[in-house]
Parts: structure tokens; C-alpha cells; sequence
């Protein structure tokens, strides 16, 4: 019979590929040398399997399809970041049955058979898996496009998924990839919710996976936290529990959590701690407006095709008319590509023209991400070219 043999949760922030000026490096590094960890608990328990809930950052399905969750059932798990692609075996006949059994067992999976994943599976991929002969089996988790499913609903999954696990043959690793709180695109994006993420790290460290299992995507939205939806269905299949936290770092955006849920209540827990939620009248992931489909799907595009890039510091109106853009849309591009705030230790402040006209926070920010690594370069190239003694 099959047994779940090890249970992890890791951060996948894109700086840790990019590692952009205003980072600091020693952050950075504390969370792979957490991560690489994970890897060696890999090596000592020895799964058949590894599963890795993650998430989708309008990367893979953008906003033509948004799936609740969705299985990569092909025979290769593709991922590509930051200029590095990754290319993983998937442990096909595990997929197929979970496939299968969590549709019997009432959940609509999706499933894509050649998903392109992004950085929430690169992260993993690069720093957890790390080389090692692991099949592996990636499943999405909708934690940024409203509606979301709660975390009851996505523990469910992970119970249920532990079922089909029992019976079997393989032994099976679950990861779940997701950071505390950060709120990518927003304005509160440098100022996140740590005092939630210290209270929901001392409950999961003292066996009160229910504290967080029991609260909505509304609070998680609140605290920064709807990435941490993937967390669910490894504190599903793994009831009691308790964490170990191996790593966790406050950046300037970003809580960095890197731990392993070990079976089992913990020796002399605390008792359950409340955390008072202010339940405002905001929420910072909304359903996407139809209205600004197009300026997302420009700035979809513009991350993974580097001519439209080019095109976009050439001629930005003759982008904005071949999407068919209106001119306030127009005008927040011009605003962004000023990149006001590209060395001011906040760059993510650039992406704000294009969120207060309707693009996704996420999206935008992902995109601004990839034309301020752009704008580096051609700065970069200026300097070099404006040296004494460059060869022109």
C-alpha cells in the first residue's frame, strides 16, 4: 500500500531567480539553503512521487481559461522563468488516478496534458527537486482570480487525495508551493500582513492547522495570504499535524516560509490563538473587470515574447492600436514606461498606472517585472556604449 512519506511547504518568489537590486541577498540566499532542505528530506524518505500544489500568476491559463484546480496529467512538466527552462518527468499513472478518483470522489478537475508552468512550479523545480530522479505531478491551485475555493475546500482535496494515495503502490511527497504574505500589484505591496503570518506560524507549529483551515478567502485576501491556499491540501492529507519552520524571512514585500509538517500533535502545544481580522469593505484580487481584457492580455503577452518587448519601448502606439487599446489605457502605459520608480527601492510602484485603469495586480506587476529587467539592459547598454575607450 502507498504512504504519504514526506509533507513540505515552500516560497516561490520570482526575486529569488532575478535577485533585482533592491533585494537583499542574504534573504534570498536563507530561503534556497531552507529550500535545498526539502531536497535532502527527498533524499532520505525516497518517494515514488512528488506532488506540488502551486499556484498560477496569469502565466499558464491567463484569463481564457481559470481553472479551481487543475492537474498536469502529460508526460513532461515544462516550466520557464526568468530566461531558464525547466523539464521534469510526470509520474503519469499517479496523475491519471488522481485524475480519476478525485472526479469520483465529486470534484471537477480540470487537467492539461502540456501546461507551460511558471515560477510557483520553477522554484521547486530548481531549488527542491534540484536534479534528483523524481517524477513529479503539478497541481494548480487558483489563489489570485476570484472566486477562490477556501481552505477547507482545498484540505478536502489534499484528504482526498491522500485516500487515493492508500491504495497505491507508490510512496508520495507533498509540496506545497506558495509565500505569506505579499500583495503583488496592490498598493499595500510593501506592506504586508507579518503580523498574520507570525500568528498562523505559531498555530501550524502547534498542531491548529484549523485556525487556518477554517477561514475565508475574503480574510486571506485581507492578510495578503490567498497564496497560501496550496498550503491547504498538504494540512489535508497530513491530519494532526504540527510545523517545523525551517526559514522565514520578512522582506521589504514578502513573508518567505520554508517548513515540514511532521504526523502527529506536537509536545506541550499552546493553545489556539485568535487573530482579529478587520473585514473591510476592500478587496485586493478581485474578479477581473471584462472591460480591461485587453490591456491584460497586451501585458500578458509582453512577457513572453520579447519582439512585442521591443516593439513597446520603440513604439508604444502602435502596440496599444494593433490591441486595440483606448487612450487611457495608452496614457498609464506611457506613465509606466517611465519607470519612475525603477531605482527607488520600491520598483513595484511602476505597475500602478496600469492597476488603477483595471489590469490584474498580479499580471501587471509580473509584466512590469520583466520590461524593468528590459529597461536595466538598455540602460546597462548605454553606459557601456558612453564609456571612454568603448569600441563603437
Amino acid at each position: 500500500m502507498g504512504e504519504i512519506v514526506a509533507a513540505m511547504a515552500t516560497v516561490h518568489a520570482p526575486q529569488l531567480f532575478t535577485r533585482p537590486p533592491e533585494e537583499d541577498p542574504t534573504q534570498l540566499d536563507a530561503s534556497i539553503a531552507a529550500m535545498r532542505k526539502l531536497g535532502r528530506l527527498l533524499d532520505e524518505t525516497k518517494p515514488d512521487v512528488l506532488v506540488i500544489f502551486a499556484s498560477d500568476h496569469m502565466e499558464t491559463f491567463f484569463l481564457q481559461s481559470v481553472p479551481t484546480f487543475c492537474i498536469v496529467a502529460g508526460d513532461r512538466a515544462h516550466a520557464s522563468f526568468a530566461g531558464k527552462d525547466w523539464d521534469l518527468p510526470i509520474h503519469k499513472p499517479f496523475a491519471e488516478a488522481l485524475l480519476e478518483g478525485l472526479v469520483r470522489r465529486d470534484f471537477d478537475m480540470c487537467y492539461s496534458q502540456d501546461a507551460s508552468m511558471g515560477h510557483s512550479f520553477a522554484a521547486p523545480f530548481e531549488w527542491v527537486v534540484e536534479g534528483r530522479d523524481i517524477a513529479v505531478v503539478p497541481v494548480f491551485i487558483n489563489t489570485y482570480l476570484p472566486p477562490l475555493p477556501t481552505p477547507a475546500r482545498c484540505a478536502a482535496l489534499g484528504k482526498a487525495i491522500a485516500e487515493i494515495a492508500a491504495t497505491r503502490p507508490e510512496r508520495v511527497a507533498l509540496l506545497a508551493s506558495g509565500g505569506m504574505s505579499h500583495y503583488p500589484g496592490t498598493w499595500k505591496y510593501y506592506k504586508p500582513a507579518f503580523d498574520f503570518d507570525h500568528w498562523c506560524i505559531g498555530e501550524l507549529k502547534n498542531g491548529h492547522s484549523e485556525s487556518f483551515l477554517r477561514l475565508t478567502p475574503e480574510q486571506l485576501d485581507e492578510v495578503g495570504n490567498t497564496e497560501m491556499l496550496p498550503w491547504a491540501p498538504v494540512l489535508g492529507a497530513v491530519e494532526p499535524q504540527h510545523m517545523e519552520l525551517l526559514s522565514y524571512e520578512q522582506t521589504a514585500h514578502h513573508g518567505h516560509a520554508v517548513a515540514i509538517f511532521h504526523p502527529g500533535a506536537p509536545r506541550d502545544p499552546l493553545p489556539r490563538q485568535p487573530f482579529t481580522f478587520h473585514n473591510h469593505p476592500y478587496h485586493f484580487y478581485d474578479h477581473p473587470s471584462v472591460s480591461a481584457y485587453k490591456l491584460n492580455k497586451l501585458l500578458y503577452d509582453s512577457r513572453y515574447k520579447p519582439n512585442l518587448r521591443l516593439r513597446m519601448f520603440e513604439d508604444i502606439d502602435a502596440v496599444a492600436a494593433e490591441y486595440a487599446l483606448a487612450p487611457e489605457d495608452v496614457a498609464a502605459l506611457r506613465e509606466t514606461f517611465r519607470f519612475r520608480h525603477i531605482n527607488s527601492g520600491k520598483p513595484a510602484l511602476d505597475a500602478d498606472p496600469l492597476v488603477n485603469r483595471g489590469a490584474h495586480p498580479v499580471g501587471a506587476l509580473m509584466a512590469v517585472h520583466v520590461l524593468q529587467q528590459e529597461e536595466r539592459k538598455f540602460h546597462r547598454a548605454e553606459e557601456e556604449l558612453a564609456a571612454p575607450g568603448t569600441r563603437r
